[in-house]
């Protein structure tokens, strides 16, 4: 337990060190903790030092793993299925072709460029069309995007982006069996029940017993993710129905859900978000830079050339347009879970692995730090209000 406590106490630092240099730079912590994480796995591949960051560890994997589905379900939760009927048009038709552009184009580069043969250019094709929930989450709650029309106009294209890949995915390498259909008839049930159930248990309970929301919360979301890894798919899709199917419910109870967030943020995203930058491969791309630059190229050109025309129909600010674009050409977590199940069904190698990681983080780090940088929509966030603009009466009363 000692070396538990030791490693898990150096991410922690690692992590108040991100949010430290994040501030003084004025980037998004998220993009922060993985540019950490990059060079402390680097550094520490140098020095021999890889299997004491504890990785790959059981308990390494859970935080990390449970971090993604909270993420995801707060992100869900921020989508109102009621208000996003008006949008319904708007997030369906960006998150298409945000989906599409880049799997056509990555997968023809894959092919006919480097010559990676049919299913790992599918597979490369899948893993690059990604838009990564997690990183542009973290960027919408650390901006306030989340509580505005145009935060949850990107969760919601970000939400079909996804589920096109997922769907991708599995059309084209997982088997659909019994377990699948049994997967959706638990789904499609759930969206009818769980609603009632948890407004049933917060009436009851809430506020007379110590956090049975929150316990029954995890209890759903885990449960759901042990049923989807059974079924083939992965946790963090139920994880963001279920918080759209919560979300007028918990909407109810801003407390609530900033303590959601609280523990979201403070515990659980800082290991996800090192550990994805730790297990980037520096040597491997930098061993086939030419292919990374191809790589990285082809999903952002793709991505802005499909998303950028089609958005500009439904924004016309020109900061709104470009940081829509390039937060929609994020990658992290469906991307690198797609090819880990390349890697682990021999349908890329481990090089082929490498390089595809390595472009999707630096998908999540690049498009975000260029969008907060230079086309943060500001006029959209709440202003604060300066000392000579209060009434005279409340200058007063100071």
């Amino acid at each position: 337990m000692t070396g538990i406590y030791l490693v898990a106490a150096f991410w922690f630092l690692s992590a108040l060190v991100s949010t430290i240099l994040a501030n003084r730079l004025k980037i998004s912590n998220a993009l922060m903790e993985i540019i950490i994480g990059a060079i402390i796995g680097f550094v520490a591949f140098k020095i021999g030092f890889t299997s004491k960051l504890a990785l790959d560890d059981e308990w390494m994997k859970f935080i990390a793993g449970l971090a993604a589905i909270m993420l995801t379900f707060l992100a869900g939760a921020e989508l109102n299925p009621d208000s996003l009927k008006s949008k319904f048009r708007e997030i369906t038709i960006v998150g298409l072709v945000g989906f599409f552009a880049p799997f056509i184009g990555a997968s023809l580069i894959a092919y006919f460029i480097l010559d990676w043969g049919l299913k790992a250019s599918l597979l490369t094709g899948i893993a690059l069309s990604t838009t990564s929930m997690a990183v542009v989450y973290a960027v919408m709650i650390e901006y306030g995007f989340n509580k505005t029309s145009f935060g949850k106009s990107i969760l919601g294209a970000c939400f079909v982006n996804d589920l096109g890949t997922v769907i991708g995915l599995g059309l084209i390498f997982a088997p659909f069996t019994f377990r699948t259909l049994i997967f959706i008839a638990v789904t499609l049930i759930l969206i009818f029940i769980l609603p009632t159930i948890t407004n049933f248990l917060i009436k009851r309970f809430a506020f007379k017993t110590a956090a049975i929301r929150t316990k029954w919360l995890l209890f759903v979301l885990l449960s759901m993710g042990v049923l989807a890894l059974w079924s083939g798919s992965e946790p963090v899709l139920p994880a963001y129905i279920i918080g759209m199917i919560l979300a007028k419910t918990i909407e109810k109870d801003n407390f609530f859900v900033r303590r959601l967030r609280t523990m979201t943020i403070g515990f659980l995203t800082p290991i996800y978000f090192l550990r994805a930058g730790a297990l980037v491969s520096l040597q491997a791309v930098i061993g086939a830079f030419m292919v990374f630059i191809l790589l990285f190229g082809g999903k952002i050109l793709f991505k802005i050339f499909g998303l950028y025309p089609v958005i500009s129909r439904f924004k016309k600010h020109q900061k709104e347009k470009w940081y829509y674009t390039l937060l929609m050409s994020t990658g992290l977590t469906f991307g690198t879970i797609s090819a880990l199940y390349g890697l682990t069904n021999d349908i890329i190698n481990t090089e082929q692995y490498s390089i595809i990681v390595g472009v999707v983080i630096a998908s999540a780090v690049v498009p975000t730090l260029i969008a907060n940088k230079f086309f943060l929509p500001d006029h959209l966030l709440e202003k604060p209000i300066l000392d000579d603009q209060l009434p005279d009466t409340v200058k007063r009363k100071k």
